[in-house]
């Protein structure tokens, strides 16, 4: 058995396009024709073995940033649709590209072409720098032979990717700032300069109120064990970091974040973008909107989003619609989602109603990021007056009992 990147029409003219496991490509025609396709190019995908590609260890771990990436794209598109070779134009950029861990990866992939290789097939070596969704329409785009245009819609997919997570990132940039600098604060006061306080406490040999004593014992344990205190929180933060990298950690990030009033909205309304504006991206290359699917479910971070879209994939296959199906996700899709897939369904346009939807919600989070700046600006001034309050009371009310005694 074999692996084919096919494209197929059908009587109406519709395209399609995915990939399908078969004997050869004989029986692969055979088996399009009885779903009412004709195919017009197939091609074996190589360099797999059951199904997966080979890569190397080392190469999962390779980062390039989501502009480097979309710069790429753009040029590319152009560059091969002024005549110049794949080749050739992926030289040209490894030598532009600021980035030298990106230079490594397109040199690599310029001797692969060189060798004979598909550009798909070689950029798949890097799925730490080239997603499934980008490799798969550069797959699409050599098979169709509109590789620019594939490109190009490419390109405006991390456009928008980029752009959104520029506004989520900006508005978590100012709360994480102070939090940290709060922190800091924090531990230097409790470790340096309690420490010369709370001696006159000891000297007053008097019974200290419980919010003092607190204060007192943990400034107490920090100042005596200061290096075990921060590799304690450096732990933490492995810790967390590697926990919720697991399947259990995602499932737990996935609901909390679900959960919490505020966030959740946020959560959704990213979500519903990514999911409109990658699932038209697919849908206007060619691909199936089963391969689709399955491509936007592993894009996807969110753990039940992809639950979801998984399952629509075993549904549709079954013969339901897709609005029906994320209808009945209505606790992460909103009302609007569904209504909206169902007009597409229902006047064959469900590439631009999904491109509408995109821009909504993508309107609607530019809008949220907004909102969150000039509400968590407050929230951040009451938490820091309620921490100050409470170390200050803390440290003057045994000096006040003291006085009182006094007099």
């Amino acid at each position: 058995m074999a692996k084919f990147l096919y494209v197929a029409k059908n009587y109406d003219g519709e395209t399609k396009t995915g990939e399908m496991v078969a004997k050869d490509e004989r029986s692969l025609a055979q088996q399009l024709k009885s779903d009412g396709f004709l195919v017009t190019s197939v091609k074996e995908i190589e360099g797999e073995d059951d199904g997966e590609i080979k890569v190397n260890f080392m190469d999962r771990f390779s980062s390039v940033s989501l502009s480097d990436k979309m710069m790429f794209a753009r040029n590319l598109s152009v560059m091969t649709s002024s005549g110049l070779t794949i080749a050739k134009a992926i030289k040209n950029l490894s030598i532009q590209t600021q980035n030298k861990k990106f230079s490594q990866i397109l040199s690599a992939i310029h001797e692969d072409i060189r060798e004979g290789k598909n550009l798909s097939d070689s950029m798949a070596r890097f799925p730490g720098v080239f997603s499934e969704l980008f490799v798969n329409m550069v797959k699409i785009g050599e098979i169709g032979g509109n590789l620019e245009e594939t490109l190009q819609i490419v390109a405006t997919q991390l456009e928008k990717e980029h752009s959104l997570r520029s506004k989520v990132r900006g508005a978590m940039i100012y709360p994480s700032v102070i939090l940290v600098a709060m922190t800091g604060v924090a531990f230097l006061m409790l470790t340096y300069i309690l420490p010369q306080i709370t001696g006159v406490f000891k000297d007053m040999e008097v019974e200290l109120p419980k919010s003092t004593q607190f204060v007192v014992n943990l400034s107490e344990f920090l100042s005596a064990h200061s290096l075990l205190s921060l590799g304690i929180i450096v732990s933490a933060v492995a810790a967390g970091k590697i926990f919720f990298s697991t399947l259990a950690g995602k499932k737990a990030l996935s609901f909390s974040v679900l959960k919490i009033p505020g966030i959740k909205s946020m959560v959704i309304k990213v979500n519903c973008a990514r999911f409109s504006r990658i699932y038209s991206s697919l849908l206007k290359s060619g691909v199936s909107s089963i391969d689709a699917l399955k491509i936007v479910s592993n894009t996807l971070s969110n753990y039940y989003y992809k639950k979801a879209l998984n399952e629509s994939v075993k549904q549709i296959q079954k013969g339901v619609d897709l609005s029906e199906v994320i209808g009945k996700n209505k606790d992460i899709f909103p009302v609007l989602v569904s209504q909206m897939i169902e007009v597409g369904e229902q006047t064959g346009e469900t590439e631009a109603v999904l491109i509408k939807m995109a821009e909504f919600y993508e309107n609607q989070v530019d809008q949220a990021t907004k909102n969150i700046s000039s509400i968590i600006e407050p929230v951040l001034m009451i938490v820091m007056g309620v921490g100050v309050g409470f170390f200050a009371v803390s440290m003057l009310q045994p000096m006040y009992g003291l006085m009182e005694n006094i007099k």
